[in-house]
């Protein structure tokens, strides 16, 4: 995610970076301006169209296109704010978890939980990335790392021997029964948002609705020229480039934060979060 400034007008205005939505529509652009050039110069030199053009029907069709795009751009946005939300729910979850178990047992029983916990936050960070990696992990007492690498589902591996520590802590008595319950609220919560960002990361918006937009974009923005060259002659080229990049930008930008949990410049800060909490969990349990 790339953290800026939102006053510097000017800096946004002239910025251009790698996930801009000019760069990725350059060669669409190119080809739009090279029709709307062919096709005015047929019409005004060659086949000499003088009737008068007309942008009613683009006008109309234009609105319902503006009231899909808003509706594509804000249900994108949902999703990302609410995998937002839910990485949020992470930190305080683990800071409750950790606060709660170091004040109930000793320091010394606690260093293989705390390894599961921070661990566990990272695999899930690779895991909606659909990618693997130990970067971040720390070693946990009593349990190779390939143990849980080599599951189907590290997360899962992770918050499974997690649950199993806390458990054996209450069946020898250093967590009563109460503190265990406690305990038990953020081990579900954990597994529940994870659940969530699953759900918003494996559940893209339906085929037909994107294959929609995108055709009625392209077909809006090829049949411009025709209800304006013989009004704006070469200027069409600029105005036919312009509106398909406006449309077609929208587009691109919901796709985008749709899957919030990417590499991508405007995913969300997972592997800032990650080494967040990693920092919070190594405070509050005092361990090196």
């Amino acid at each position: 995610m790339i953290a800026y400034n939102p006053k510097e007008w000017y800096k946004l205005i002239l910025s251009f970076h790698k996930s801009d939505t000019f760069r990725m529509l350059l060669p669409a652009i190119l080809g739009f301006a090279a029709f709307s050039a062919g096709l005015v110069y047929l019409g005004l030199e060659v086949w000499c169209w003088d009737f008068e053009g007309t942008i009613a029907i683009h006008s109309l069709l234009g609105f319902v296109i503006s009231m899909l795009l808003v509706f594509r751009t804000n249900t994108a946005y949902d999703r990302w704010w609410e995998g937002r939300k839910l990485w949020g729910k992470f930190v305080n979850d683990s800071r409750n978890f950790s606060m709660k178990l170091s004040a109930f047992v000793g320091k010394e029983e606690t260093v293989r939980a705390s390894a599961l916990l921070t661990n566990y936050f990272f695999a899930c960070k690779d895991h909606l990335r659909k990618a693997m990696s130990t970067k971040g992990w720390v070693e946990i007492p009593g349990s190779p790392l390939d143990q849980y690498t080599n599951a189907s589902h590290i997360p899962n591996a992770l918050l499974l021997d997690l649950v199993k520590e806390v458990t054996k802590l209450n069946k020898r008595g250093s967590l009563s029964d109460i503190q265990f319950l406690m305990l038990n609220e953020e081990l579900r919560s954990f597994a529940d948002s994870l659940g969530a960002c699953e759900r918003i990361s494996s559940t893209p918006i339906p085929y037909s609705y994107s294959m929609f937009i995108k055709k009625i974009i392209f077909f809006y923005s090829i049949t411009i020229p025709f209800g304006i060259l013989t009004e704006y002659h070469y200027w069409t080229v600029l105005i036919t480039c312009f509106i398909f990049y406006a449309f077609a930008s929208l587009e691109l930008l919901a796709e985008e934060i749709e899957d919030p949990f990417g590499k991508e410049a405007n995913d969300l800060p997972t592997d800032e979060i990650a080494f967040r909490i990693k920092s919070n969990i190594k405070e509050i349990f005092g361990h090196e």
